[in-house]
């Protein structure tokens, strides 16, 4: 049965809980990882897009399969990874009052090899801003979500605020080095302001670590829309802190390519976006 979305949060539990939407949605990408990923964790062939990432028979069969239970949930448009960029830029253009976005396997590297670091990603989309969504990491059996306004939640329990490093030199900071500029790189590799780095290739898992306070502070030089729809709502409603490197409101930055600095603490937010801004 298709759920009525034209008012945001309906249908929404009082007691804080997962709404009727939000349960159908996680339902929908636990079967689909059952039925379509898990079984062909590194036993599946790849090749390379155009753009020198990876795309396995998972993320053809993922995406197919979320995009027909998707849209029986709600029947709006699917924007998803695997489709061309000219397809992704259309959706994009005519369905900006309302779609899903979808990345059916997040981390595409790190499943070909055998990394135990990869997720689902569904967020649907509603006037250029994320109003729900769902992560789902199936080695860990980890769901992170959340509905704008409502909360996030982690295995259906709304997201406690842990505690993260005092300040920013105790920090265990997520960096990916590969979109960054050659001066910010070479700053945070000689001169690092953290206490510990690390980088495991899954940005949509990067956003709800950060979320859940695993990573005190994380940075990327450039994202595409579906690996910071859902994750940056997820930070969004645990009360995390985002911006880009050129802007300080994130969704000024550009839908295709958009850089990220965020944090959990907004103290320690605003003394690594001080830090990154000076060494640019």
């Amino acid at each position: 049965m298709q759920h009525d979305m034209k008012t945001e949060g309906r249908g929404v539990a009082e007691n804080g809980s997962m709404s009727a939407m939000l349960k159908a949605i996680t339902a929908a990408v636990k079967l689909v990882a059952e039925k379509e990923i898990m079984p062909r964790y590194m036993k599946v062939s790849h090749q390379l897009k155009i753009d020198g990432s990876l795309c396995t028979e998972a993320d053809l069969a993922a995406q197919e399969s979320l995009t027909h239970r998707l849209q029986a949930i709600h029947h709006v448009p699917v924007l998803g990874e695997e489709m061309t960029v000219a397809q992704q830029q259309e959706i994009w253009g005519d369905g900006r009052q309302e779609l899903w976005c979808i990345d059916p396997v997040d981390g595409t590297s790190n499943f070909v090899h055998g990394l135990p670091y990869f997720a689902v990603s569904v967020a649907l989309i509603r006037d250029g801003r994320s109003v729900l969504g769902v992560v789902y990491d199936p080695v860990a059996k980890e769901v992170f979500a959340a509905e704008r306004g409502r909360g996030a939640f982690l295995n259906g329990t709304k997201m406690l605020k842990r505690s993260v490093a005092a300040d920013l030199s105790g920090a265990l900071a997520n960096v990916d080095m590969k979109r960054l500029d050659r001066k910010l790189s070479s700053a945070l590799a000689s001169a690092p302001p953290f206490a510990s780095q690390r980088n495991f290739g899954a940005s949509t898992l990067d956003w709800c670590y950060t979320a859940a306070g695993r990573y005190d502070a994380y940075l990327h030089g450039g994202q595409k829309l579906w690996d910071y729809a859902a994750g940056s709502l997820v930070l969004d409603e645990a009360g995390g802190q985002m911006c880009c490197l050129e802007h300080d409101d994130f969704s000024d930055g550009d839908v295709w390519q958009r850089s990220v600095i965020a944090a959990l603490d907004p103290k320690l937010f605003d003394a690594w976006k001080s830090w990154l801004r000076a060494h640019q």
